[in-house]
């Protein structure tokens, strides 16, 4: 059994409460398998990033497996502007969703999506991009969530944490990374030194024991862009962040990733 998500944000929780810890959010038009449900809670998989945890039951649509299967078919169509607005036919007003969001079996023409078994029209425009380095791009994504205050869990303007930031910056361009930084570190190609790292790889930073607790994305000239307190541009170099408005290091490197194949 699979459901898809027919609001702008669907919280994900460790616990079946509403004042159980946030882990992570279902943006409109993603999909996840149905694992078990209870009277008022359902446990879920997100279908892009295997992510698992529990949402309100009444917070989402049930599809059918033909459906699943046709969705998972597709190459998605993502929404890149930061925020959208969508109508649901025969419904009383509009929706507004944000970046990031999918926009399942889009006609370009018409500009509707089929969501479940309900249609919606996107009433607003597709960004036109226009940008041929994929590397450009992750930076311009990224910097669009400048100042975004940071959220445990979050993964959209309104409120986003640090690996909510590089998987939606990566997933907006294509790539598919999963959720939190101590998964995504196991990823792409090991680097030592900043000098060496492009713009759009990732920096990964940790504490003593060697946990991974931080990551962020590598711009030019030193730069990084990361979420900590909200997304922000500071100085990196091979100890970690130096925080100008501190006047401190906050973050210790321990690894660079390059997950982009030039």
């Amino acid at each position: 059994m699979f459901g898809i998500a027919d609001l702008s944000i669907i919280p994900v929780r460790r616990e079946q409460s509403e004042r159980s810890e946030m882990i992570s959010q279902i943006l409109f038009g993603e999909m996840f398998e149905i694992l078990e449900t209870t009277d008022k809670w359902t446990y879920i998989r997100v279908l892009h990033d295997n992510y698992e945890g529990w949402i309100d039951k009444k917070m989402y649509q049930e599809t059918n497996d033909e459906y699943a299967a046709k969705y998972q078919s597709e190459t998605p169509v993502l929404t890149t502007e930061v925020f959208n607005i969508v109508r649901k036919e025969g419904a009383y007003g509009n929706n507004l969703i944000v970046s990031g969001s999918v926009l399942p079996f889009f006609n370009a023409e018409t500009n509707t999506m089929q969501l479940g078994s309900d249609t919606y029209t996107l009433l607003t425009r597709l960004k036109d991009v226009g940008i041929d380095s994929l590397r450009d791009l992750i930076i311009e994504y990224a910097l669009m969530y400048y100042n975004t205050p940071y959220l445990w869990g979050g993964r959209t303007p309104y409120g986003i944490d640090c690996s909510g930031l590089t998987q939606m910056v990566y997933r907006m361009a294509g790539i598919d990374i999963p959720r939190d930084a101590s998964q995504q570190v196991l990823e792409g190609q090991n680097f030592s030194f900043v000098e060496e790292a492009l713009p759009g790889d990732l920096a990964f930073f940790g504490d003593d024991m060697g946990a991974i607790t931080h990551v962020g994305i590598l711009w030019k000239e030193n730069r990084i862009i990361h979420a900590s307190g909200r997304v922000r541009v500071d100085k990196i170099d091979h100890q970690g962040i130096f925080n100008e408005d501190l006047k401190r290091y906050t973050h210790n490197l321990k690894v660079i990733k390059r997950l982009i194949t030039d």
